[in-house]
C-alpha cells in the first residue's frame, strides 16, 4: 500500500487482522512508524515514485499493489512501475470521474493500471441508495439486484427484539441477518444470537424478502421525494445530478460562488444562499415537509449539528458526511441516520476487490 493517509491507514488495518502481508509504503516517517507499531505491518519510509524505494518495499513480489496517496498523478505512476516490477495487480486511487468510462479504463488497464478508485464517486452511489426507500440506512444491490443487502436501526417495537435468530425467520427462507452493529462491537451472529434494542442489523434477501424485512423491522415505509441538502460541495453535486427523475431537491449554501455552480451544474434545483445551521432560515424553508436531510459541507461538525436539527424538526432519514474520523463514533452514537466517510468507504472498496 502506497499512501498513509486516511484510506490506506484504514485498508492497512482491516487487511492485518486477515493474515495478509501488508507493506505500507510513505514518505513520512511519523504516519507509519506508530503504525507498525501496533498492527502486523511493515512500515518502510519511502517514495512511491522512486523505483529503488518500490523494490525495497517488495513490490516485484506483491500480489496486489495499491496507490492511494492524495495526489491522482503519483498513484497512476507508481501503479505502472509497479506493474513494470512485476506487482500481480495494481489499484489507483483517482479524483477523476472521467478516467472511469470504460474505453479510459481499458487504456489505462493496457499501460499497467488495473483498476481504478474514485472515492467521491463511491460516495455519491452510497447516498443515492440510502435514499431509496425511507427506512433504511445502508441499501446495496448485487447481480442486478438478484441479492440485496441492506442495514436498518432496531428499535423495542421491533418483533425482532431479543428474539433469537433461528426462531425469529422460521420458515422463510429469503431472510438472514449477517451481521449485528451494537455500538462499537461488530457481531457476526449464530441462531442463538438476538438482535437488541438499538441495534442495527445488515439483512440479506431478496426483492421479494424486503417487504418481510420492513415489517420485522417494525418501520414504517415511505418514499423519499423531498429532499433538502446543506452544502454545495462536489459530493452533493453528483449526487442531486444522480438522483432519479422526480425528485424535489431544495439546496442550502453559505458561499455564493458555490450557490452559482449548483444551480449551473444541476436542472430543476431550488438554491437558497444562506446558513444550514439557522433555524429561523431551515424553518422559513419548511423542513419539515421534507422526506429526506443530507448535509454534506467540508465541515463534519456542521453536518452533525444540522441532522441533529433536522431530525428535532421531524425528518425521518438524515444523512451526515463525517470526514474527521474521531468524530465517527460520537455521531453514531448520537443516532442522526446515516453517517458517509469516502475515506472508509474507498478503504472498504478496495477490500471487497481484494476478497
Amino acid at each position: 500500500i502506497a499512501g498513509a493517509g486516511d484510506v490506506g491507514t484504514h485498508l492497512a488495518k482491516m487487511l492485518s487482522k486477515e493474515s495478509h502481508t501488508i507493506v505500507l509504503l510513505d514518505e513520512k516517517a511519523e504516519k507509519i512508524k506508530a503504525l507498525e507499531n501496533n498492527y502486523d505491518i511493515l512500515a518502510i519510509v519511502g517514495s512511491p515514485t522512486s523505483l529503488k524505494d518500490l523494490r525495497e518495499a517488495q513490490v516485484p513480489t506483491a500480489d496486489l499493489f495499491v496507490a492511494v496517496t492524495p495526489y491522482e498523478s503519483t498513484n497512476i505512476t507508481a501503479c505502472l512501475l509497479a506493474t513494470n516490477l512485476g506487482a500481480q495487480k495494481t489499484l489507483a486511487r483517482i479524483d477523476s470521474n472521467e478516467y472511469l468510462l470504460p474505453k479510459n479504463k481499458e487504456f489505462f488497464k493496457s499501460m499497467g493500471v488495473d483498476s481504478l478508485i474514485y472515492p467521491e464517486m463511491l460516495a455519491v452511489n452510497d447516498i443515492v441508495n440510502g435514499l431509496k426507500k425511507g427506512w433504511v440506512r445502508q441499501y446495496v444491490e448485487f447481480s442486478d439486484g438478484a441479492l440485496i443487502v441492506l442495514a436498518t436501526k432496531i428499535r423495542s417495537n421491533s418483533p425482532l427484539c431479543n428474539v433469537p435468530l433461528e426462531k425469529a425467520f422460521e420458515g422463510n427462507g429469503l431472510v438472514r441477518i449477517v451481521v449485528i452493529k451494537r455500538g462499537n462491537i461488530t457481531i457476526i451472529p449464530t441462531g442463538k444470537d438476538s438482535v437488541q434494542n438499538n441495534d442495527i442489523a445488515y439483512f440479506i434477501t431478496t426483492k421479494e424478502g424486503v417487504e418481510e424485512v420492513r415489517i420485522k423491522s417494525g418501520k414504517e415505509d415511505f418514499d423519499i421525494n423531498n429532499i433538502m441538502f446543506v452544502g454545495a460541495s462536489r459530493i452533493g453535486i453528483k449526487t442531486i445530478q444522480n438522483l432519479p427523475k422526480g425528485k424535489d431537491v431544495k439546496v442550502i449554501e453559505q458561499d455564493i460562488d458555490k450557490t452559482y455552480r449548483i444551480i449551473e451544474q444541476t436542472n430543476n434545483t431550488l438554491v437558497i444562499n444562506g446558513d444550514g445551521r439557522d433555524l429561523s432560515l431551515l424553518k422559513e424553508e419548511d423542513i419539515e415537509s421534507f422526506d429526506a436531510f443530507v448535509a454534506l459541507t467540508g465541515n463534519s461538525e456542521t453536518n452533525i449539528l444540522a441532522c441533529l436539527t433536522a431530525k428535532q424538526f421531524g425528518v425521518k432519514r438524515t444523512i451526515a458526511e463525517v470526514e474527521n474520523m474521531d468524530y465517527i463514533p460520537m455521531a453514531e452514537s448520537l443516532d442522526i441516520g446515516s453517517i458517509i466517510n469516502k475515506k472508509i468507504i474507498a478503504a472498504s472498496h478496495i477490500y471487497q476487490l481484494i476478497l
